[in-house]
């Protein structure tokens, strides 16, 4: 005699949660919620910046469907707006302006691709690496450099003064990395500092002729050669350039490092439980060391989107705001390669959209940086947006099923079959 103990189908289908939970768990949607409540507070500062809004407010009560359409005309004038200056003009007079917005938003997009990939890798280890500024300027410092003093041919230019950013990056990364391995100093306030002191070593090195030249007082580096610039994608109508798809090659190589090496493998070990790693056989103080590298050298390599790409000089706001953008651009791609290129898209297209929006409708600029912030502080708090749109928490089925089937009523409701042979 034998017997065989079988799970009953609809024990089986609660096995895993439905295609709706698991979108509602998903971290996909809190990012996609968490954009969008972020655009709900950028439209309530547009109202409140909008004098006709204010005006018609005063009077609502008597006439509340002028405030209403003051309201209707604002939001949509400062998004159409938006939407004309990063994706697509339609009102423009020629197909290349009509075309030039979503270039705009590439070009722009490009250095916080590459960095955001950096501050990615730094976090996927467990790493957070604020040095993304100081990190950007000593990567545009080496690989301007070699653009503007070394005579080379087209090609072999560009390559070297590419490899001058990362290696630049990578060297300003290698320090923190090597004094968290060695001495246990915190990232967060090695790389702050090492950002400090990149700015007036780049002030510092504006002053000298090996960069400005003879004779010149201005606070402006040499041009970078013609042969040492990226080559523009679309045509001088354009400022799109190669640097474009060096980062998307930059996306796909982090993502075959991150997911299919096995050094990858070990940065995302070390990132889930140091001690754990350590007890697998990983040197945690060798992986530090080897993410700030690879950190550092992605957002080195962000600079050469302005040095080689757009701007083709130094100047002391080559990084602009990049290295700290990029922390938030990783953070809303979940730190993935992926999600880290969309995100950058974001707010690269944000970015473009702004100065079209302030032109066309007087709307300040600055709401678009309050905008980027809201993401970033609903980005960081998932159980606030889980809490706003009362979303279930990651995992939580799991939780579910295991008090269902501890309670008495679960184990009365299962079902066995028994076969005698």
């Amino acid at each position: 005699m034998s017997t065989k103990t079988t799970t009953a189908p609809a024990e089986e289908a609660e096995a895993r949660p439905g295609i709706a939970r698991q979108i509602a768990e998903s971290n996909a949607l809190m990012g996609l919620l968490a954009v969008v409540t972020a655009m709900i507070v950028g439209s309530v500062l547009i109202l409140i910046a909008d004098p006709d809004v204010r005006v018609t407010a005063g009077y609502f009560f008597a006439r509340p469907s002028d405030f209403l359409g003051a309201v209707g005309t604002s939001l949509t004038e400062a998004y159409t707006a938006l939407l004309r200056g990063g994706i697509f003009d339609w009102q423009a007079s020629t197909p290349a302006r009509m075309w030039r917005p979503i270039t705009e938003t590439l070009t722009v997009a490009t250095p916080l691709i590459l960095a955001g990939l950096g501050m990615a890798v730094a976090f996927r280890a467990g790493l957070f690496n604020v040095g993304g500024q100081g990190q950007i300027i000593l990567g545009a410092m080496l690989g301007g450099y070699i653009g503007f003093t070394f005579h080379l041919p087209a090609g072999l230019g560009l390559v070297a003064a590419v490899l001058g950013t990362v290696v630049g990056g990578m060297l300003w990364g290698a320090i923190p990395g090597l004094l968290k391995a060695l001495t246990g100093a915190s990232e967060v306030i090695t790389t702050i500092m090492l950002n400090s002191i990149s700015t007036f070593l780049l002030a510092h090195a504006l002053t000298t002729d090996a960069f400005i030249g003879e004779g010149n007082a201005n606070p402006k580096s040499l041009p970078v050669l013609a042969g040492s610039q990226y080559p523009r994608l679309l045509g001088d109508s354009f400022r799109l350039h190669l640097g474009f798809l060096v980062a998307l090659a930059a996306a796909v190589f982090v993502w075959w490092l991150l997911e299919r090496s096995e050094i990858g493998f070990q940065f995302r070990a070390t990132g889930l439980n140091p001690e754990a790693a350590r007890t697998a056989g990983i040197s945690v103080p060798r992986v530090t060391v080897l993410v700030m590298l690879v950190s550092g050298a992605l957002c080195g390599l962000a600079a050469s989107g302005p040095v080689l790409g757009t701007q083709h000089y130094l100047t002391t706001s080559i990084a602009g705001s990049v290295g700290f953008d990029a922390m938030t651009v990783a953070l809303l791609g979940r730190s993935k390669p992926l999600g880290t290129v969309l995100a950058g898209l974001l707010f690269g297209a944000l970015t473009a959209g702004g100065t079209t929006m302030q032109a066309a409708t007087g709307t300040p600029i600055d709401i678009v940086l309050v905008l980027q912030s809201t993401i970033v502080l609903f980005i960081a708090a998932p159980p606030l947006v889980r809490a706003i749109y009362r979303l279930p928490a990651p995992g939580s089925w799991k939780r579910s099923r295991r008090e269902a089937a501890s309670s008495p009523a679960a184990g009365a409701a299962s079902t066995t079959a028994t076969q005698e042979a």
